[in-house]
């Protein structure tokens, strides 16, 4: 008997957390903290994916994008016409958990190459937007107790990033558990 692509599907996500687990506190010992900030946003990857094949109410269409994603697959829409973005992803996913975008958008600025990876020299939270720094910060002191204000640099905050990727793998498992118990977002 072979696993199924949910078995698989799950399996893999759990084992990229379990990675991302060990490389981020590896990292956040080492101060590597643009590194750290692209493990947080592959945890997040995962939940918004995840999320994703929740609100699926097809079930033949969630078992296409498990099949497609075991077989590295893009995944496409259920007319398969179109692809699916993480753009599409992550806004379904914020409307769930509103954090979700703003821990994506930020950490993509360290996935991609980007002014952040000065962060030495110059503070990535100075480029943010009145209404990010205030939306980081709304974040940060409701899920992790962390008071930041207009004197907060990202040095500052980077004590708190572990336990962000925590709120993100419990987040993650959650989900994972629910697509093996076969629970949607309807449900």
């Amino acid at each position: 008997m072979t696993d199924s692509d949910l078995t698989i599907f799950c399996r893999q996500v759990r084992e990229r957390s379990r990675e991302n687990r060990c490389a981020l506190a590896l990292l956040h010992r080492g101060a590597l903290t643009g590194n750290v900030m692209g493990v947080l946003r592959q945890e997040l990857d995962s939940m918004v994916r995840c999320v994703f094949l929740l609100s699926v109410v097809d079930s033949q269409y969630q078992k296409q994008l498990l099949r497609d994603s075991v077989s590295g697959k893009q995944w496409r829409s259920k007319d398969g016409k179109r692809k699916i973005t993480d753009r599409e992803m992550v806004d379904l996913s914020s409307q769930l958990q509103g954090w979700t975008k703003s821990v994506y958008t930020f950490g993509c600025a360290f996935i991609h190459l980007s002014s952040f990876h000065d962060y030495a020299n110059r503070d990535p939270l100075d480029s943010l937007t009145p209404e990010d720094r205030r939306s980081l910060a709304y974040y940060l002191a409701y899920y992790h107790g962390f008071k930041m204000d207009q004197a907060t640099r990202f040095r500052d905050i980077e004590i708190v990033f572990p336990a962000v990727f925590e709120k993100i793998s419990a987040n993650l498992e959650c989900c994972i558990k629910d697509l093996e118990d076969g629970t949607s977002l309807g449900s």
